[in-house]
């Protein structure tokens, strides 16, 4: 197909368009039930979203029903921060009014929309932030947007099935990453929580968090792992492009690192910089400020070159695989909320490495904590291992799109 046989639709022209709203709060009521309701926070670089951290209840629903988004509609957050992301609906759902969503009609595919929307998200994200102090795009903005699109639906369908085949086995991965680690967990439960673990004698001491092992003790968790600070490297020195990636509190996010999409400096900057602020594969990182002070990410297998910000930490074992014991221990609800009870300042929290490290709790025998860690060491090189492939197959997708999006590489229906 030609590349003359495309032209450019106001997004308007793609489909319904509809702005999402908010029920009440001040009614419980309408919270905590079987519906997904999506805000900026849910879009993490997913293409579907399959959990939110809010839903509504049946209550909930029907003050929203005007605005119902079914399955495979497409958002695009259209205020602050999260400006120009894009995901799409798993099953019925709703969204806050910070974000806009499509309604495909019959003449355009929703997943070449999904993916045309992510290759000019740059623009929506220039053209909100040149417009008010907090970038926001409204929905009669919005609905002006062009995209390029193939007349020729057939076409559209084409390339959304080449994009999302690589997506496809990006989310499979995911799913993967989930069963090993709910194994994990759950071996983490009985081993050190319901203490059922190899030659346990069964005698127990009190303690203030209830009965535990004699030999076991109650200890900051810095007997396991110690935290480094990163660097604070200077705001002039940010690059866009460059060989030298800066992980940043932004990175974290599901309990991952994201490698891809990072600030860079020239390699000058770190060319004498300390080698305690490099980041090395597999490396558990935690964030030191913010609104979410706490949350930690394992960096995926890679070669690249990473390297430590300011405000974000990285775990240094103390004793082998104290990472693992770690990344379990306190990405659990209860440990969560310590790190933040622990955080000071309320405009903006913040939490230094001597605060996590003295966040107290229960600690095993390092040969207990070592033998756990060579059962689970499996599950997680395959976590990385899967994490590694997704990156591969982002920058994969990534570099198909705008030249699928241009018609560089011709396809036909």
């Amino acid at each position: 197909m030609s590349f003359n046989d495309w032209r450019s639709y106001k997004i308007s022209e793609v489909g319904k368009v509809i702005t999402g709203k908010t029920p009440p709060t001040k009614d419980a009521d309408n919270f905590n039930g079987e519906f997904q309701f999506i805000t900026p926070v849910d879009m993490n670089g997913q293409k579907y979203v399959r959990n939110t951290a809010r839903s509504l209840s049946k209550k909930g629903q029907e003050i929203l029903k005007n605005f119902t988004l079914p399955k495979d509609a497409i958002c695009v957050s259209c205020i602050g921060s999260d400006l120009g992301k894009v995901v799409k609906t798993s099953t019925v759902s709703f969204t806050n009014q910070q974000i806009n969503s499509i309604l495909c009609n019959e003449l355009f595919d929703s997943d070449f929309i999904y993916y045309a929307l992510h290759n000019i998200s740059p623009i929506i994200r220039s053209i909100g932030r040149n417009s008010t102090a907090v970038p926001i795009i409204n929905k009669s903005d919005f609905s002006e947007f062009e995209i390029l699109a193939p007349t020729d639906i057939n076409v559209q369908k084409q390339i959304g099935y080449i994009l999302s085949s690589i997506d496809d086995k990006i989310e499979n991965n995911l799913a993967t990453n989930k069963t090993l680690e709910e194994i994990a967990r759950t071996l983490f439960k009985e081993c050190f929580v319901n203490f059922d673990y190899p030659n346990a004698d069964g005698n127990l001491k009190h303690s203030e968090f209830g009965e535990i092992p004699e030999s076991w003790s109650i200890n900051g968790i810095g007997e396991i792992c110690y935290v480094q600070n990163g660097y604070a490297f200077k705001s002039k020195d940010f690059q866009e492009q460059g060989e030298i990636g800066i992980i940043k509190i932004k990175n974290i996010n599901g309990n991952v690192v994201d490698i891809q999409n990072t600030d860079f400096v020239d390699v000058s900057v770190v060319s004498s910089l300390d080698k305690k602020f490099k980041i090395e594969s597999g490396s558990l990182l935690i964030a030191m400020t913010g609104a979410e002070v706490g949350k930690i990410g394992l960096v995926p297998l890679t070669e690249k070159n990473l390297w430590l910000n300011q405000r974000v930490g990285m775990f240094q074992e103390k004793i082998a695989f104290g990472n693992l014991f770690m990344y379990l221990l306190l990405s659990t609800d209860m440990y969560q909320t310590a790190i933040q009870n622990s955080a000071l300042g309320s405009a903006q929290p913040n939490i230094s490495a001597s605060a996590i490290e003295s966040i107290r709790a229960i600690i095993p025998p390092a040969e207990l904590i070592e033998a756990f860690g060579k059962t689970i060491k499996p599950m997680f090189q395959k976590i990385l291992d899967n994490l590694a492939e997704n990156e591969t197959l982002k920058t994969t997708r990534d570099s198909l799109l705008p030249k699928l999006m241009s018609g560089e590489i011709e396809v036909n229906g």
